[in-house]
């Protein structure tokens, strides 16, 4: 088992903790259905980890084995080897391996730097990127929600390390405990902490101001673990006030599988909407939501008077989809059932073929979306959960037919399978029939208001 798939018992721990104390102070930091999109997010990051890790690793051994500095010339090899070492006189500490990895997770920290930056930057990176920020809420649970392919591309911010000579397997772990330091930023119930650790490493109170939709927090503090890095190149600000979280553009969604590809699908818009191969190259690899509409319009603007100017960043009303509390409920049930079979396939990855690991996969990408449907109301939602429950059900007859698993749990089974179609078609009139319909219906009810 993985680093960061270890730490997932101490992630869920942390956000209870974390809910408790803002329970205690009457302060809300979380919302059920924002929550609950969050971790699917993250659920859907994880079982697609099982195969882009792969490649990211698999990438950075492939470069360390063909191209590392170490075969064409008379360098030192990096010192990849325990710290802490046996001899006649008891346990010593081995300083140049000691040297190693502390220059192996800063240099890991810088790449990952610049790979955020550009992340945030460029357009096709960014469409991964978005998925964690696209929660208009700030707590643990959002540390959660990452993309499920947008670190396809890292490996060519990471390659210069394998390049040097670091080893695979070093790279893997400082890798991960990079990532499993930056969950514990994303909190508001942190305010600042001693000046020293501020000027030194990333906090919570500067990761808040990276999570910021205000202009003046937009692009800035990028870091990992050291904030260093941002006070180096330019790309610091402190936090001044607190932060409006989010995206310029909302989502507008609870869909996990919506999160993951929303930005792609605007890219792929916009280069087919391009009339030339320079708009088409700039859709994709120009500034974040940059479009040949978007820079006409720019162009116009500037030919005009020069606007007055802008107002203070409000605070517009978070998104919320208007579905009866039973659907809601519905919802949070299927997907706390759903967790654990995830948890389960993570853990198993590695004793699973190929084929079940792929169903597994799919059951659990079907499922989450479902969830994010119903708390939509989306009419998809209503077919695609019926034929959910539909298979589950025939698959729990099919183990009462050849005593595949003990009586109960498929009778079990196949009771919730019936139970839960019932439900749905008890309440199918709260589905609307279509994405715009249900845009108009929330947009009614919960219109976005500002102050």
């Amino acid at each position: 088992m993985g680093i960061i798939q270890a730490s997932i018992p101490l992630f869920f721990v942390l956000i209870a903790a974390e809910l408790l104390f803002t329970r205690l102070g009457r302060r809300s930091f979380y919302r059920l259905h924002d929550s609950v999109s969050d971790l699917s997010a993250g659920t859907l990051s994880q079982i697609a980890g099982m195969f882009t890790k792969l490649f990211l690793v698999g990438s950075f051994a492939w470069i360390y084995d063909h191209a590392r500095i170490q075969r064409w010339f008379d360098l030192p090899v990096w010192p990849y080897r325990p710290v802490l070492r046996l001899d006649p006189t008891g346990t010593a500490v081995d300083w140049l391996a000691l040297f190693g990895w502390v220059a192996a997770f800063v240099l890991v920290d810088l790449a990952y730097y610049w790979f955020h930056r550009v992340s945030h930057e460029v357009n096709l990176f960014w469409a991964g990127h978005v998925v964690h920020h696209s929660s208009e809420e700030y707590n643990l649970a959002v540390a959660l929600r990452q993309s499920a392919i947008g670190g396809l591309l890292s490996w060519i911010f990471y390659a210069p390390l394998a390049l040097l000579g670091m080893a695979w397997e070093q790279f893997a772990v400082c890798y991960a405990l990079n990532l499993v330091y930056q969950f514990w930023i994303h909190t508001r119930a942190i305010h600042r902490l001693p000046e020293w650790v501020e000027a030194f490493l990333n906090t919570p109170s500067h990761h808040r101001v990276h999570h910021g939709v205000n202009p003046e927090y937009q692009d800035r503090n990028y870091a990992g673990v050291f904030i260093v890095w941002d006070r180096w190149f330019g790309t610091f600000t402190p936090e001044q006030a607190e932060p409006v979280y989010g995206i310029t553009l909302p989502l507008r969604s609870w869909n996990p599988l919506w999160v993951q590809w929303h930005q792609y699908v605007r890219i792929a818009r916009n280069v087919r909407q391009a009339t030339s191969w320079r708009d088409r190259w700039r859709s994709i690899f120009g500034a974040p939501g940059w479009s040949a509409s978007a820079a006409r319009d720019v162009a116009i603007s500037a030919h005009q008077a020069p606007p007055a100017a802008a107002p203070a960043m409000a605070r517009p009303l978070p998104y919320d989809s208007d579905v009866p509390v039973a659907l809601s409920r519905y919802a949070v049930t299927h997907f706390a059932l759903t967790i654990p079979v995830a948890l389960w396939l993570l853990t198993a990855a590695e004793r699973l073929a190929v084929l079940p690991l792929a169903a597994g996969a799919f059951y659990v990408v079907l499922a989450l979306t479902n969830v994010g449907g119903v708390l939509e109301g989306r009419r998809w939602a209503l077919t695609a959960e019926q034929a959910r429950l539909g298979a589950l059900g025939a698959a729990a007859v099919g183990l009462l037919a050849f005593n595949d698993a003990p009586r109960v749990v498929s009778v079990t089974l196949l009771l919730g399978c019936t139970v839960s179609a019932l439900f749905l078609w008890q309440h199918r009139g709260a589905f609307i029939r279509s994405s715009d319909e249900r845009m108009d219906h929330d947009h009614h009810h919960h219109p976005v208001r500002f102050g």
